[in-house]
């Protein structure tokens, strides 16, 4: 019996099903990601305080003590140097703070406006002078011009090369009472015209007569309109013997208001074109006269006494 009855005993068999694993979403990836993010930000710490000056160092702990304090009156911090004195510097080569200006020793080179005025100057009247000796060379070598030789005057002024050119009682300049040039000064014209446009000196032009009135008097043609066609007259002769149009920087008739011989107001040599070769000092005051030169300070070319280019007399009437 107890043999039958383990034999209709039931077997049981327990079968365990094995479930699949569910889905994570990624949620690994962000893990990782966070954790890449930390280290690059834990090296980029180490390699920041790693070439941080202690100054820097400083001012930041100063900032996270007291910001406000900090924000307000400033404090160490970027820019201080490995010097006692705060301040920053320009060489980056240093490891241990940057340099400041003043530890650099660097060849600086000082320019001395005084000195390199005065050689200006020097150079200036050099080139007035060389200008001067042409223009005696040029009557000298011109057979047609020797006879004008003892009408011209040449003289360094404050103002540059001044050149007159002078009546004479049988060889006048002009026709008479008019602006007429006559021929041979219109050859001589040209020549200086010439000569000057080889120099980059501006120039002036003045007409001057005599104190002989016309007839129709100060109110209608005067010499004051006289001087002023003479001088233009003039300018036009020297741009015909090559001057640049550009350098005549005025042109003005004086009539007698500024006499060479004040005791003798009808002598000829009173009746003049004058031309004066400007120096810079001269042309910028034209435009600035605040730059002209103050009572009681010396002029930068001092004048000299007019010189006549020949020492033959000026003919009077």
């Amino acid at each position: 019996m107890a043999g039958d009855s383990k034999k209709l005993q039931p077997i049981i068999v327990k079968k365990i099903k094995k479930g699949g694993h569910g889905h994570h979403g990624g949620a690994w990836k962000i893990a990782y990601a966070d954790f890449v993010t930390a280290m690059m930000a834990f090296f980029l710490l180490m390699w920041l305080l790693g070439s941080t000056t202690e100054g820097d160092k400083k001012g930041i702990a100063d900032y996270f003590q007291s910001p406000l304090k900090v924000a307000m009156f400033g404090g160490s911090g970027a820019g201080d140097a490995s010097h006692v004195l705060k301040g920053g510097g320009t060489d980056l080569t240093r490891t241990t703070g940057q340099v400041k200006n003043g530890e650099v020793e660097s060849d600086r080179k000082t320019i001395n406006l005084k000195a390199l005025k005065d050689e200006q100057i020097r150079a200036e009247i050099a080139r007035l002078k060389s200008l001067q000796e042409k223009i005696d060379g040029e009557l000298l070598n011109n057979p047609g011009l020797g006879a004008f030789r003892s009408q011209i005057m040449l003289e360094l002024t404050r103002d540059g090369l001044r050149i007159q050119i002078v009546d004479a009682h049988n060889r006048p300049m002009f026709a008479s009472g008019s602006s007429v040039v006559q021929p041979y000064m219109q050859e001589l014209l040209r020549t200086i015209g010439g000569v000057l446009a080889e120099v980059p000196n501006r120039l002036t032009l003045e007409g001057h007569t005599d104190a002989t009135p016309f007839s129709g008097g100060e109110r209608g043609y005067s010499n004051w309109e006289l001087s002023a066609d003479r001088a233009n007259a003039s300018r036009r002769e020297l741009l015909a013997g090559g001057l640049p149009e550009d350098r005549v920087l005025r042109v003005q008739g004086l009539a007698s208001s500024q006499l060479m011989v004040r005791d003798r107001p009808d002598d000829p040599i009173n009746r003049r074109i004058s031309l004066v070769v400007m120096t810079r000092e001269a042309e910028d005051a034209i435009f600035r006269p605040q730059l002209a030169p103050q009572a009681g300070q010396e002029p930068s070319i001092k004048p000299e006494r007019p010189t006549l280019v020949s020492s033959q007399p000026v003919l009077g009437r």
